[in-house]
């Protein structure tokens, strides 16, 4: 799996290489949105652990960190956090511990697994911020709808990767939420060149998409739209897969992220 995503990821650096040598453009616009989201962070209700991360991360904006990553991760900085220097100042140096997060592994380019291990902006801004407390992190793959449980299990000390958290759950305070920090919108989306560039133009077109659940809601929350495309190529290789389809021309279109296009426009 490790072997398959890096040779993903260097046919895409190829293809972007040829396209910034005067070829054809590979960018991804967005075609029709279908789905808009926010991502925050979860925490349980009274816990300080809450408190020790925002400071730090607060700390880290005002230091340019975060800034520092976006730009790595998303081309610019599109996400949101508090800022204040010294902010860790305000309490007790933090005991030593293991910091664990619950993610959502289909989130590129926030939080993405391959072989056990993980990326994204997500991921390595929580490496960064323990380190910076003393802490280790420790990543574990949780469901959005699952984050209250899994909190209160002890299972994860914070939701923090790529999770749109249930609304439900942020109306009734079944925790303590930081942000939303970064705005998303699932999207259908076509290549730079073609001629789809908007709604009217999808009839009989061939789409890859993820085969997540979040994906597949999102598609039928497309309506009479989704009956009007032509095939449907469901991928288990997730986003990056998606993309290389895309690019290869394998399909007209991918049903993905916002922020997963931020990335790939700017790699």
């Amino acid at each position: 799996m490790r072997k398959k995503l890096v040779c993903l990821l260097l046919a895409l650096a190829v293809c972007l290489s040829l396209a910034g040598c005067g070829g054809v453009s590979y960018g991804v616009n967005p075609v029709m949105t279908l789905v808009s989201q926010d991502y925050s962070m979860a925490f349980r209700n009274d816990d300080m652990v809450y408190y020790y991360v925002v400071a730090a991360l607060e700390e880290m904006n005002a230091e340019g960190t975060i800034t520092e990553l976006a730009r790595k991760w998303l081309g610019s900085n599109m996400v949101s956090f508090g800022r204040r220097a010294n902010a860790l100042a305000a309490y007790e140096p933090p005991e030593p511990r293991t910091f664990i997060i619950g993610v959502d592994e289909n989130s590129f380019p926030f939080a993405y697994g391959d072989n056990g291990n993980y990326w994204g902006f997500d991921v390595e801004l929580a490496t960064r911020m323990c380190e910076k407390l003393g802490w280790t992190l420790k990543v574990q793959v949780v469901e959005k709808e699952n984050v209250y449980i899994e909190l209160y299990s002890g299972n994860i000390d914070c939701a923090w990767g790529g999770l749109a958290l249930p609304e439900k759950d942020i109306e009734n305070k079944r925790y303590t939420v930081y942000g939303p920090y970064v705005h998303n919108d699932i999207v259908i989306a076509s290549r730079d060149g073609s001629n789809i560039w908007n709604s009217l133009q999808l009839n009989g077109r061939r789409m890859a998409m993820c085969t997540t659940p979040e994906a597949m809601e999102a598609l039928q929350s497309a309506g009479k739209v989704a009956n009007r495309l032509g095939q449907i190529t469901r991928l288990a290789g997730g986003t990056t897969e998606c993309f290389s389809y895309l690019f290869a021309g394998k399909c007209d279109l991918i049903l993905t992220d916002s922020t997963a296009i931020a990335y790939y426009n700017s790699h």
